[in-house]
């Protein structure tokens, strides 16, 4: 009853009109972001974590949760339209979503992956609403040590599961961990890692290298992919008047409910993050559909269930950053760097000393989510001009941006030097498939490990043992033990089920081939306009070449 009371003062805080102006800014840019291709939340929000220096807690953090739910709705147009997945979690959405708006029913697809990320969304939330109060009390009698077992299950998941590969992934997060440790050490006063340089004394500001490895590393990572020239756009031929027919929705209600109950847990646990979720969503409805054939050539139930599960995966991700303080993707670590900013961690004591601030940002989810829902479905027509972006336009705005956040740090000219060269860094990883959340995840978690560490030794007078021995630390080393092992389990399932599409998709290509000669320029369903009125012909009256005749075309005959 209290966190129900605590929730509507929330609503109270998060329906003020200043923050209802926030929360519809973070929404609108985070959709922008996400139907752009090469463009997410996680460089988004580090191009805006600047900001944290003149905005005040809530209004900036009610801002970045609206472009992180904005960014998970945004992305299935990119993913429909161009057959182009701004991130791993999409690559369902576009395998069968594209293959939709090929034959025309774009507007559909569109349509299923908005009401499915709302009802996701949705129910992840108060999901998040009942079981986040929970988890923070119960957590705040967490000992040191016990804090140093769960980062180390954050460090060892996070590197182990994201990426193509184990080893690429804790290289990174041995990267990230080596960045977070230069500075001058806490205790002795000692320069560590510095190479004499004086501007490394105080450290490298977690703006300079989120804002590098994502916003100049992804930059011209993504300028150096299309440089062959702009991706061709499939236009939606469907008004969203009609949206979907009652058919589309009685086969997409039951992989909105199946997609959110796959992809909430797994957000909540560091077990491989939302393409886990979307993989997993995807073979599930693949083998409960009654329409099996479907699959592969523009299932409705493979853009429904995945987009549920990525969505509902984005809320989960929320519950052990609030309440234990640990990020388990690279959005949600640099959320955690702005709280940091204010001075404010995240944790057991976070609902406790900072209540009007936590229970509004999670009011403010619910109404981002309605406000998502009104922005994409009407809307969709605005979204895809942004497509039509020049390339070279928006890179150089991003770069321009990210060049000026670095700057307005510190307003010094040593700041935009390191994010360079860490945007070369960050370049580099993405083009040798090394991941970047756990490089972002080593470089905020490991100070807080070694404060951890050393405040469980001094309590201990240096015994490692306790370390080990703790009840809930050694539940924590068994749970990792058990998590390395199904989301390995996890990884190879998806593995095998990547190959089986990349073969069936292989096996099609001929015939897809035979169907594109089939259609001649103007022909396919999906080149029709709405102005090209077609009729069946008379029963007496010849179909040439197997096309229907216009009424236009007789009555110019006649």
């Amino acid at each position: 009853m209290d966190n129900l009371l605590a929730l509507l003062e929330g609503f109270q805080v998060a329906l003020n009109p200043e923050f209802l102006l926030y929360a519809f800014l973070g929404v609108l840019i985070g959709t922008a972001v996400g139907v752009l291709p090469g463009i997410g939340p996680a460089m988004t929000v580090a191009l805006l974590l600047p900001l944290t220096y003149t905005l005040e807690p809530t209004a900036a953090l009610i801002t970045f949760a609206g472009i992180y739910y904005g960014g998970m709705y945004g992305g299935s147009t990119t993913s429909i339209l161009l057959n182009t997945p701004g991130e791993s979690a999409s690559i369902v959405t576009a395998l069968e979503g594209n293959k939709m708006a090929k034959i025309g029913r774009g507007a559909a697809a569109l349509a299923t992956a908005a009401l499915g990320s709302f009802v996701a969304g949705t129910i992840a939330t108060i999901g998040l609403t009942l079981l986040a109060p929970v988890l923070a009390a119960w957590a705040v009698n967490l000992a040191p040590a016990d804090y140093v077992a769960l980062i180390v299950v954050a460090f060892v998941t996070v590197g182990a599961l994201l990426g193509s590969s184990v080893w690429r992934g804790l290289v990174s997060l041995g990267i990230g961990l080596f960045i977070g440790l230069i500075g001058t050490e806490v205790l002795t006063g000692q320069a560590r890692y510095t190479f004499g340089l004086l501007p490394l004394a105080d450290g490298i500001d977690v703006v300079l290298v989120a804002v590098g490895v994502f916003a100049v590393g992804e930059t011209l990572y993504v300028a150096s992919r299309l440089r062959r020239g702009p991706v061709a756009l499939i236009p939606v031929t469907r008004g969203w008047r009609s949206w979907m027919s009652r058919d589309d929705w009685r086969r997409s209600w039951r992989p909105w409910l199946r997609g959110t109950a796959i992809g909430f847990p797994i957000g909540t646990i560091p077990a491989g993050g939302a393409d886990v979720a979307t993989f997993l969503s995807y073979a599930t409805e693949k083998k409960l559909s009654k329409h099996k054939n479907e699959f592969g050539r523009g299932a409705i139930e493979g853009v429904a269930g995945p987009e549920s599960a990525n969505n509902a995966a984005a809320a989960g991700v929320l519950v052990p950053l609030l309440t234990l303080g640990l990020p388990t993707t690279a959005t949600a670590a640099i959320i955690l760097s702005a709280f940091q900013s204010y001075g404010i961690q995240p944790g057991p004591q976070l609902f406790q000393n900072q209540p009007a601030l936590v229970w509004s940002l999670i009011a403010s989810l619910y109404i981002g989510n309605v406000l998502l829902l009104v922005l994409n479905l009407p809307l969709v027509g605005i979204w895809v001009k942004l497509l039509q972006i020049p390339r070279p336009y928006l890179y150089a705005g991003i770069l321009t941006f990210a060049v000026l956040g670095a700057f307005a740090v510190n307003f010094a000219l040593t700041d935009i030097v390191i994010l360079l060269l860490i945007g070369v860094l960050g370049f580099f990883l993405r083009r040798y498939g090394y991941p970047i959340a756990p490089l972002v995840v080593g470089l905020i978690l490991g100070p807080m490990g070694e404060a951890q560490l050393r405040r469980s030794l001094q309590l201990n007078q240096g015994d490692l043992t306790t370390l080990f021995t703790r009840p809930f630390a050694a539940t924590c080393y068994v749970a990792l033990i058990l998590l390395i092992a199904v989301g390995l389990w996890l990884r190879r399932r998806q593995s095998r089920m990547e190959r089986a599409l990349e073969a069936a998709l292989a096996a099609d290509t001929s015939v897809s081939a035979a169907v594109n000669r089939m259609w001649e320029p103007g022909d396919r369903p999906t080149d029709i306009t709405t102005s090209q009125l077609v009729i069946p012909p008379e029963p007496d009256e010849p179909v040439r070449r197997g096309r229907w005749r216009s009424r236009r075309s007789d009555d110019e005959e006649g």
